[in-house]
C-alpha cells in the first residue's frame, strides 16, 4: 500500500519520534524512507529568502552553503543511525527554504504514497499536548495528494498493526475519499473498521428518536457504502464538540489510526484545515491520517 513514505524532523539531537513511526511503517510495508530536515533561512527578505541559517550546534548566523547541508546530514545519520542502519532501506535528505513547501516538493520529487509528520514540531520529545498542529503541518494537509499521517507522541509498535481502524464522517467530499482509503486499509491489514459519524445535540438536552436515528443511520449506510467489504460497525454520537466525541470513542475502543478527511472548507477559493482534524491530530494517543480528496484542487484552481 505504501511503497514511499516521507518523513521530516526538525530535531538534530536524537531520532525523534515520528522518524521512529515513519520506520515502523516502512518496516511493515517494506517501503523506502526518506528523512527530511529542512535548513530553514534565518529571516525572509521581501525580495525572497537570504541564505542564511543558525548552526545546529552554536546558533551562530551562518552561509547556507553546501558544506554545512553536508555537516548537517552527517550529524542527523549519526544520530538515526541506531534506529534506522539496521533496517537499511533509508535515504536522509537536507533541503533549504520555507518547511512546508520543502516537505511538499520533496513528496512529489520522492514519489512519496505517505508522508508522516509530527504534530508540534519539536514539541513531541517534551511532551507538549495542544489543539494546534503548527502551520507547517497545516500547509501540507492543505496542499498534499497523498495521505498525511500525524503523530504528536510515542505510539506502541503494535499500533502499525492497524487492526482497529476508525473513519470519521460528516458527509463531505473529503470524507467520501476517507472511506475509500479506509476501507483499502482495512483490507490491507485485515482491519476491523469503525465508521463513526457525531450528530450536533440540541440545545434542549434532547436526544434523537428513533426514527431520526433510524434515517440517520440509513444515510451513513450509503454515504459510505461498504456494505461487505470489510469487517465493520456504525456509531452515531451526540455531541457539541466533534474532536472530543472522536477522541473519547478511539481512547475507549482501543483504536490504532484515525482516518479523516481534510475537513476543508472553502472562502475566496482558498481552502482551510476544519477545526476538528486539527484537534484530533493534535490530541490523538495514536496516528491520525488526513486525506484530501483530488477533486478539491480541480475546484481550487478554477
Amino acid at each position: 500500500m505504501f511503497t514511499r513514505v516521507l518523513t521530516a524532523t526538525d530535531m538534530m539531537e536524537a531520532c525523534d519520534v515520528v522518524v521512529i513511526s515513519a520506520l515502523e511503517i516502512a518496516k511493515k510495508e517494506n517501503a523506502k524512507l526518506y528523512v527530511l530536515h529542512v535548513l530553514e533561512p534565518t529571516y525572509f527578505h521581501e525580495c525572497g529568502p537570504l541564505e542564511t541559517v543558525r548552526h545546529f550546534k552554536t546558533g551562530e548566523e551562518i552561509a547556507a552553503s553546501a558544506e554545512y547541508g553536508e555537516a548537517v546530514k552527517n550529524e542527523l545519520d549519526q544520530k538515526c543511525s541506531g534506529a534506522l542502519a539496521p533496517y537499511g532501506n533509508y535515504e536522509i535528505l537536507i533541503s533549504y527554504g520555507r518547511p512546508s513547501v520543502e516537505v511538499r516538493r520533496w513528496s512529489r520529487k520522492c514519489g512519496a504514497d505517505l508522508v508522516v509528520l509530527g504534530a508540534h514540531a519539536g514539541k513531541v520529545e517534551e511532551g507538549f499536548i495542544g489543539n494546534r498542529i503548527g502551520n507547517t503541518v497545516e500547509d501540507v494537509i492543505m496542499l498534499s495528494t497523498v495521505p498525511v499521517m500525524v503523530v504528536n507522541r510515542l505510539v506502541p509498535r503494535e499500533k502499525f498493526d492497524f487492526k482497529k481502524v476508525m473513519v470519521c464522517i460528516d458527509f463531505s467530499q473529503s470524507c467520501r475519499y476517507a472511506v475509500d482509503f479506509s476501507v483499502k486499509l482495512a483490507k490491507k491489514y485485515g482491519s476491523h473498521l469503525h465508521v463513526f459519524h457525531m450528530a450536533p445535540a440540541r440545545q434542549t438536552g434532547e436526544t434523537m428518536s428513533s426514527s431520526e436515528r433510524h434515517d440517520l443511520q440509513k444515510r451513513l449506510l450509503d454515504f459510505c457504502g461498504i456494505y461487505d467489504k470489510v469487517s465493520h460497525d456504525y456509531t452515531i454520537a451526540e455531541g457539541t464538540h466533534p474532536s472530543t466525541e472522536i477522541l473519547r470513542y478511539a481512547d475507549a475502543n482501543g483504536v490504532d489510526t484515525i482516518v479523516m478527511g481534510s475537513h476543508t472548507s472553502m472562502s475566496d477559493k482558498s481552502w482551510y484545515v476544519g477545526s476538528a482534524v486539527e484537534r484530533v491530530s493534535a490530541g490523538s494517543s495514536c496516528p491520525v491520517m488526513i486525506v484530501t480528496h483530488p477533486e478539491i484542487f480541480a475546484k481550487s484552481e478554477k
